[in-house]
C-alpha cells in the first residue's frame, strides 16, 4: 500500500495496539477490558466536543486521535474473545456495509427520496425490527440529549406534535432559557437533570402505551 492512499497510517495504529496488548507489551494495556475502557471512551468523546467548540485545529486532530484509539483498543480486546471474537476489520466491514445500505440514493442509483430522514428510518427499521420507535435510545445519554432524541423519534413517527418555533428564537436565546430554568430549579432545590429524566420517562411510557393500543 502506497503512502498516497488515505488511511494507510491506520495500519500502523493497529500494529502498535497489537504490540501493546501482546505478551511483552504494556501491562496496563494488557489488563484492560471493554468495561474498564468505558470511562475513557466517554471522556475522549467529550474532549472531542470541547475541541470542536473551543479548541484549535491541532487540538481537534489530537482529540480525534485519542477517540480513534478507543475504537482500535476495543476491537483488539474483542479479537481475543474465543467464542465471539471480532477484529478491527470486522468493525470497518460492518460500518461500510451499513453506510452503503442506508444510502441507496448514492450507491444504488436510486432517486433520492423527498424525505431522506424518513427513508433512513425505514431502512433502519428493516435492519433492526423493534417493538417501539423508542427502542435503542441509550439510557446513558445525558438527560437533555436523551429528551431531544426521544422527542425526535416520537415526532417523526407521528406520536408527538412538533412545537411551533417562536419567531426569533436562536441558539443563544434557547441557551438563556435553559440556563434560567436551571437557576430556578436550583433555587427550588430540584435536580434539573433528574427532573428531566423523570419527565422523559413519563413521556416514553405514555408513547409506548399508545403504540400498544394502536397495535391492538
Amino acid at each position: 500500500m502506497t503512502e498516497s492512499v488515505p488511511g494507510h497510517r491506520l495500519l500502523e495504529l493497529v500494529a502498535v495496539m497489537d504490540r501493546l496488548r501482546s505478551p511483552g507489551g504494556c501491562p496496563w494495556d494488557a489488563r484492560q477490558t471493554h468495561a474498564s475502557l468505558l470511562r475513557y471512551l466517554v471522556e475522549e468523546s467529550y474532549e472531542v466536543v470541547d475541541a470542536v467548540e473551543n479548541g484549535t485545529r491541532e487540538e481537534l486532530r489530537d482529540e480525534l486521535g485519542d477517540l480513534l484509539l478507543q475504537v482500535v483498543f476495543h476491537a483488539r480486546v474483542a479479537a481475543e474473545d474465543p467464542a465471539e471474537g471480532f477484529d478491527v476489520d470486522d468493525v470497518a466491514d460492518a460500518i461500510v456495509a451499513k453506510l452503503v445500505r442506508r444510502h441507496p440514493h448514492v450507491f444504488d442509483g436510486e432517486v433520492a427520496a423527498e424525505d431522506l430522514q424518513a427513508r433512513w428510518d425505514a431502512i433502519k427499521a428493516s435492519e433492526k425490527p423493534r417493538g417501539s420507535v423508542l427502542d435503542g435510545v441509550p439510557l446513558q445519554l445525558p438527560a437533555l440529549a436523551r429528551a431531544d432524541k426521544v422527542l425526535g423519534r416520537l415526532q417523526r413517527a407521528g406520536l408527538a406534535e412538533p412545537a411551533a418555533a417562536p419567531e426569533g428564537l436562536d441558539e443563544e436565546a434557547v441557551g438563556e432559557r435553559l440556563l434560567e430554568l436551571v437557576r430556578t430549579a436550583h433555587a427550588a432545590g430540584v435536580d434539573p437533570e433528574a427532573a428531566l429524566r423523570t419527565a422523559t420517562r413519563r413521556l416514553e411510557r405514555a408513547a409506548r402505551e399508545d403504540e400498544r393500543a394502536a397495535r391492538a
